[in-house]
Formats: structure tokens, C-alpha cells, sequence
């Protein structure tokens, strides 16, 4: 009998699907794999790697889990999901950890030889969940993955230990059964990626093609689903992450300056990508410095800009709060630097591969003496792009810091973007001093308040620049207290006027009613698809997710003013929502997070569906 041809082949919208297991299980390999076939499918996606915060926590531990979600389908995938439907579990612990997430009447696939008492022990279950009932509201699928990837791998060459490890596969083939995706994408992958070690190859091979036809003919598995295509508009799409999306974001911004793109960087989770993915990029005039700490980095990203070039460093909450001193030079010297700062949950170390939004007053305020600058936020992966790009755009033409906030979700979740025609991209270039008569450091443009960028070498426009307070026009040194205050002022009125110079606010749904949700950074993706259904289903609601943040747009006094109240969703415990009361009054609610998890759509739902409940009992 041909167990395949009597299974059930379901149409889907969208799914979700979590890989779970130890942090050395590979979950984070199948996972990207896994992603990398969807969008090769056609599908939209949106992912969401998390990471243990624990390096090497003991393996089978409930802190060693990590995991990696994907929702995958149509137009409408904003988030990575608010619950999996489908679970491949590699241990108890990652059963135990995830379960909770899983949608009622879900899929839960388990890897039935780890669940030993020694295992089930490290997981706190004093009896196995695959015995006790408790799993009766799942599809529960045991699957010896162990075992038979051993048995898949046993001509491969490799050891037993060695064997074991391609059960990631196995699990990855299971899934691609589960949800009608092809295998042969990823065995080319593997070819690619393990040429010069054919027998991991062969083993990760085979074990993925045994994962599948287990799926594809074992009685346990009785439906598979096709998951709906994505109806983009024609272009070259890649999938790429936010600190992927940065880095090409910083590249574009240099080259449309006609000027080397200098990255001077320590490396800190969850950043260090952008350095790694910067330091194979030499081929757009690239240049690298991993400085021995994030105080040099800074200092030295701002010599580079001193000398001509796109300067940028980046890093996470306690490397920005390193930066702080030479941040302080480049508000004082007047020089470009774009400062990105991958967000994590602390303070201190806290939970570095965990997600927040809690350095928002940082990056405002977090500077002694008057110390304007610029502070924008990515919204979304791809988004990171275009952020970046603006990034560079004020701050050569501004001659000022301008500091980037990214976090740990947008750093490592994936989707896809569609890349731009570099010709469509504005000119950023920066026209240099034109004559050496009648040069002054600090003698301003008239319109952008900006300084001239003059470069070492060129001359006629020798001057000096430091950390001490600058006479205006001159920038000879001085004390004069009046000077002081012009100085201050004039920096202050750089910053505010670059509020003219960026997109008014712009309201997604109602633009005037009874609530309205603003929103800025990774909290993006929920709260569009949490306002998006509340008004399908009628009521006024719209949604402000704001990108600069200083200055803030210059309509957005008025954009605020036309609701009754306004809840602001964030990773922290409050900043962006203290900031709005002050300037625009007391209507202004907080829904707060501080879990080192992004937001679920069902959470902002609740909190806005309690508003409204309210205003209508009013």
C-alpha cells in the first residue's frame, strides 16, 4: 500500500512553525534553512531566533533551550507569530519551555529517545509528558529521531557522537514534509556548504531525506499542508535580518556620498554582526577596525570622520554606555558619526541575547552638558536598511552624531526584502569647502546650520578641532560665557530644524478617532496587525510608528491631538510614553514588556480592546 498517496494535502493561509532544542542542536541551522525554502517558496516571512543567554548552559537544561519561529504565507505576515502550530522538539526541556506557546490542537513532534529519565529529570518532570495525559489537546508525534538518524548515517564514515549531531536534519525533514517544501534546495545547500567535508555532507544528507520519507510514509503523519504564495510586486527580493539590512544600509549611504565607508567596532551581542558582515564587503570601499574596547572604536570612527569618511560603530546597551565620553567629542568637533545600537535586556549584562527597547533615554539624554544629536529607529528588518541610509544622510549633511537603534529581534529576525535600484537612491554627497578665502571652521551653512567638512590635506583650510568649547566661527578655543550659550543654542538649532527635513507623521488606519497607538522600533510588526484588525471590524483606530525620534516630526503635536487617547506599546518599562506626556498631555497610555520577548498581537489587542471598552462605558 502507498501510505503517501492516501494523505491529506491542506491549503493554508499561513502557519507558524518552532524548531526547539539544546543550543548545540542546530536549532538556528534547520531554522534559517527552514526560512531560506519558504521564501524560495513565495511565501512572506518573519522569524524569530532565541537564543539561550547562558553560553554553554548544561546540556538538557531548561536554560540551555534555544529555538528558532517562522511564520510563513501570504501578504499579511508581520510578526513571527503569536503561537507555533507546529513544534519539533528535540529534548523534554525544549518541549517544556515551548509548549506552553503552542496553539490548542497544534502539532507537537518530539524526539522520543531523548526523553530519559536522566533527561526528564534535568526538564523538572517527574513523570514523561509523553505518558501522563498532559499532551492530550496536541497531535502529539513521537518519532525515534535518534535512532533513526543514526541508522541513516551508518555509511557516512563518520563517528557515532558525530552521527548523532545530523538529527537536526532529520527533525528539518520532517517538517519540510509537514508543509510540502522541497528537499532538493537543501541538499544543493549542503553541498555548498560542506565541499571540503563530503562525509558531514553525505550525513546530513541522508539524515534530512530519512526525516522526510519517515514523514512521508509512516501512518503518524496522515496531512500535510500547502502554505498560500505571497502576491509581491515585481523585483530582487533576499531575505535579510536587521543587522544584515544595516550593514548594506551604511554601504549604500557611503557610496551615494562618494566616500570610504570606515566601521570601526568591539564586538557585543547581539551586534557583532554588523562587523562581521561589513568585514567581507572590502570590495565597496570598506575598511575595518576591531578596536581592543568601544571606547577606542568610537574615538576612532570619529578620527575617520574627521578624515573624510562615513564613520560608524556599533554596539549594544553597555558598549553605548563606553561610547558616551567620545560621543560627547563628536556633538562638541561637529563631525558625521552614525552610532547603531543594537538594543538587549539588562542592566549591565543582563540577558544579552534577549530582546528590549530600554536605551531610548539613553540615546537621548544619556550625554553630559548639552549634547544634542540625532536619534532614529528601525522599525523593522528590512527597514534597517533605509534607517541606516538615513542615518548617513543626516549626518553628513548635518555634521552631527546620529545614533541608530536597532534591538535584538529585528538584529536576528529575517524577511524579505525587495533591493532597491541604486540608481533610485538620493545623491548624499558632500560638496567640500569651495575656496580657502574667507574659510572658518565653525562659519555655518545658512540653511542646514552645518560646518564645513574640510579634511586634513587640504589646504588653505588648516584648523583645529578638540574637545574644548569652540569660539563660533573661529573655533579658536575659548571660555567666554556668552559664547558658551550661543554655541549651545546653535547646536540645539541644528538638531531641531532637521525636523523639517523628514517625513511628516504619517497615521496607518483612522486618522483621527477614538485611539490611537504609537509605536516605535521592533513593536512595529504587532501592533500593524493588531490595528489592522480592530478596524476590519469597524472601529477608529489608527497606528503612528515613529522613526526619529529627535527631532520628532514637526506634525506630530497635531497628528496626536486628533484622537482621544493614545496607547504606546514598548519594550520597557515606559520611556517613549514619559517623553509624549510630557510635550502632549495626559491621555497618553503605557503598555510595557520587559519579559526580553517581543510583543504578541493578542497582547496589544487586549490593551486597546480595554480602552476602548472603557471610553465607550464613558
Amino acid at each position: 500500500m502507498n501510505h503517501a498517496s492516501t494523505k491529506e494535502l491542506v491549503q493554508v493561509s499561513q502557519s507558524t512553525v518552532r524548531f526547539a532544542g539544546d543550543s548545540g542542536d542546530g536549532m538556528q541551522l534547520v531554522g534559517n534553512q527552514f526560512a531560506e525554502l519558504c521564501s524560495m517558496m513565495g511565501n512572506v516571512i518573519c522569524s524569530l531566533p532565541d537564543f539561550p543567554s547562558e553560553i554553554r548552559a548544561p546540556a538538557g537544561s531548561l536554560a540551555g533551550v534555544s529555538g528558532y519561529q517562522l511564520s510563513f504565507g501570504g501578504q499579511d505576515v508581520t510578526t513571527p507569530g503569536d503561537a507555533p502550530y507546529a513544534l519539533a522538539a528535540m529534548n523534554p526541556a525544549a518541549l517544556k519551555v515551548n509548549l506552553k506557546e503552542l496553539q490548542p490542537g497544534g502539532i507537537v513532534m518530539v524526539n522520543e529517545d531523548e526523553f530519559t529519565p536522566a533527561n526528564l529529570a534535568k526538564a523538572a518532570y517527574a513523570v514523561s509528558p509523553l505518558d501522563d495525559g498532559s499532551l492530550d489537546g496536541y497531535r502529539v508525534i513521537a518519532v525515534p529521531m535518534s535512532r533513526l538518524t543514526e541508522d541513516a548515517t551508518l555509511n557516512s564514515g563518520l563517528s557515532p557522537s558525530e552521527r548523532k549531531r545530523c538529527k537536526n536534519f532529520f527533525a528539518l525533514g520532517l517538517v519540510m514534509w509537514l508543509y510540502d517544501r522541497p528537499m532538493q534546495p537543501v541538499l544543493e545547500w549542503l553541498m555548498r556548504k560542506f565541499q571540503k567535508n563530503p562525509a558531514v555532507m553525505a550525513a546530513n544528507g541522508a539524515s534530512v531525506r530519512a526525516g522526510y520519507n519517515y514523514a512521508n510514509t509512516t501512518e503518524l503523519f496522515r496531512v500535510h499542508y500547502q502554505v498560500a504564495r505571497a502576491s509581491l510586486p515585481r523585483g530582487t527580493y533576499r531575505r535579510v535580518n536587521g543587522n544584515e539590512a544595516a550593514a548594506m544600509g551604511c554601504i549604500a549611504g557611503a557610496a551615494k556620498c562618494e566616500r570610504l565607508l570606515v566601521y570601526a567596532g568591539y564586538p557585543i551581542t547581539p551586534a557583532s554582526e554588523i562587523l562581521q558582515e561589513l568585514s567581507k564587503r572590502k570590495e565597496f570601499g570598506v575598511r575595518m577596525i576591531q578596536a581592543e574596547d568601544e571606547i577606542a572604536a568610537c574615538c576612532a570612527a570619529i578620527g575617520a570622520a574627521f578624515a573624510g569618511a562615513v564613520a560608524v560603530t556599533a554596539t549594544s546597551g553597555p558598549g553605548l554606555a563606553l561610547k558616551i565620553e567620545a560621543m560627547g567629542l563628536a556633538v562638541m568637533t561637529e563631525l558625521p558619526l552614525v552610532i547603531i545600537n543594537v538594543q538587549r535586556a539588562g542592566p549591565s549584562t543582563g540577558m544579552p541575547t534577549k530582546t528590549e527597547q530600554a536605551d531610548l533615554l539613553m540615546a537621548l539624554y544619556g550625554r553630559p552638558g548639552e549634547s544634542p544629536a540625532v536619534v532614529l529607529a528601525a522599525a523593522t528588518p528590512k527597514d534597517c536598511f533605509h534607517m541606516a541610509f538615513e542615518a548617513v544622510r543626516l549626518a553628513t549633511k548635518y555634521m552631527t552624531p546620529v545614533i541608530l537603534l536597532s534591538d535584538s529581534f529585528l538584529a536576528n529576525s529575517a524577511e524579505p526584502f525587495a533591493v532597491p535600484d541604486p540608481e533610485r537612491l538620493p545623491n548624499l554627497r558632500v560638496e567640500p569647502p569651495a575656496s580657502p578665502e574667507g574659510f572658518a571652521p565653525y562659519r555655518r551653512n545658512p540653511q542646514t546650520l552645518a560646518r564645513p567638512w574640510a579634511v586634513p590635506g587640504m589646504k588653505g583650510f588648516e584648523h583645529r578641532i578638540g574637545g574644548l568649547e569652540k569660539e563660533d566661527v573661529t573655533g579658536t578655543v575659548t571660555y567666554d560665557a556668552d559664547n558658551h550659550r550661543r554655541m549651545v543654542d546653535l547646536r540645539a538649532r541644528k538638531i531641531a530644524q532637521i525636523a523639517n527635513d523628514i517625513k511628516p507623521a504619517e497615521v496607518v488606519g483612522a486618522t483621527s478617532g477614538r485611539l490611537l497607538v504609537v509605536g516605535w522600533g521592533s513593536t512595529h510588526g504587532a501592533i500593524s496587525a493588531a490595528v489592522s484588525q480592530l478596524v476590519q471590524e469597524g472601529h477608529q483606530v489608527g497606528h503612528l510608528h515613529l522613526r526619529h525620534l529627535n527631532p520628532m516630526p514637526a506634525n506630530l503635536a497635531e497628528v496626536i491631538s486628533k484622537f482621544d487617547r493614545i496607547l504606546v506599546p514598548e519594550n520597557n518599562a515606559g520611556q517613549l510614553s514619559v517623553i509624549l506626556r510630557s510635550r502632549f498631555g495626559t491621555h497618553i497610555e503605557s503598555l510595557n514588556k520587559v519579559e526580553g520577548r517581543p510583543f504578541l498581537v493578542r497582547e496589544i489587542r487586549a490593551a486597546m480592546e480595554g480602552i476602548l471598552s472603557r471610553e465607550h462605558a464613558n
